[in-house]
């Protein structure tokens, strides 16, 4: 990709069950010239809930990394969340 940018894609099918109910495992992420990863989405782990005393914890698997931020992302579908990584890697890959 342009200025050194590249992408990697790791998905198995996975029997659904509560962490992955939609039964894929997956991992897109955008790497830069220097092989750090700047852009990730995957649901290998649990997202860390924010230490709050008034809310409920909430457990999720898929999340989005954006540089050291974990973000919780909703999974939607397969194309969705192609299209949701798209469209990141053309912001970060743009400069925007």
């Amino acid at each position: 990709m342009d200025n050194g940018y590249w992408t990697k894609f790791e998905i198995r099918k996975v029997e659904p069950n509560k962490h992955r109910p939609h039964g894929i495992r997956y991992s897109l992420t955008l790497h830069d010239e220097y092989n750090n990863r700047v852009l990730g989405y995957d649901n290998a782990h649990a997202v860390k809930p924010k230490r709050n005393n008034y809310s409920g914890k909430i457990i999720t698997w898929d999340h989005k990394h954006e540089l050291d931020q974990e973000k919780a992302y909703e999974f939607q579908s397969p194309g969705q969340l192609l299209e949701d990584f798209w469209a990141d890697v053309n912001e970060v890959v743009s400069g925007e």
